[in-house]
């Protein structure tokens, strides 16, 4: 099964968790960036302001394309109980190529990833495969949690 990691990440805790599966996995992987800034104070305000609003940003082009995977799993913190802004702008731009199956993985302090989720599923107008949540107390040792999510993905 061909598959492709996509992600966001702000604090590098996203991207730890992405690495992990890849290394996992043997896949493909796509970090998704833009230009807007969310580093600090006041980017965690904004970023949570834009992403409960629904807003969507620029991302810059990425270089995978979706179409040509089996399985799309795609990586967001969760800001403000919701997917991150550039992720979401990733979904609306990508939806209609994620042709097969859909996962995905959330990283957040303690809570929300269960209505980011969700939200992600809605937007990506697919049913998810597996799904992944790790809190700020799973970081130190994810690797039973993303075991038990591989094996979902496998089956």
């Amino acid at each position: 099964m061909k598959t492709l990691i996509v992600y966001y990440s702000r604090t590098g805790n996203t991207d730890k968790i992405a690495r992990m599966l890849q290394e996992k996995l043997n896949c493909d992987i796509e970090r998704i960036t833009d230009n807007d800034k969310y580093k600090g104070t006041l980017g965690f305000i904004k970023g949570g302001f834009n992403a409960v609003s629904g807003r969507g940003t620029t991302i810059n082009q990425c270089s995978k394309n979706p179409e040509e995977y089996d399985l799309i799993i795609i990586g967001t913190p969760v800001w403000a109980g919701t997917l991150a802004v550039p992720v979401n702008t990733y979904i609306m731009q990508n939806k209609e190529k994620f042709k097969r199956k859909v996962a995905c993985f959330t990283t957040c302090a303690s809570s929300g990833y269960e209505e980011t989720i969700k939200e992600l599923s809605k937007r990506c107008e697919k049913s998810l495969s597996a799904t992944l949540s790790i809190t700020e107390d799973d970081l130190n040792n994810p690797s039973e949690k993303i075991n038990t999510f591989i094996n979902k993905i496998k089956n």
